[in-house]
């Protein structure tokens, strides 16, 4: 479970790092984000999957402001 938390905490720390950014993020930083929700979704609970859906679409809102 704690594993299973940090994957998940590690998905929102990055997502957050891209769209508090006060410039662009780099592709980079977006590719980090994405993989991090994905790497979380495996295994998270119901919850936490919908709160990385909320995840993800914050970073695809990010990326159509480019």
């Amino acid at each position: 479970m704690q594993n299973r938390n940090n994957l998940f905490q590690q998905a929102r720390e990055a997502v957050s790092n891209v769209t508090n950014r006060k410039g662009a993020a780099s592709q980079e930083e977006v590719s980090i984000a994405k993989n991090c929700i994905n790497s979380a979704r495996a295994n998270a609970s119901e919850e936490e999957q919908g709160q990385l859906q909320q995840l993800q679409q914050e970073i695809e809102r990010h990326e159509g402001l480019k």
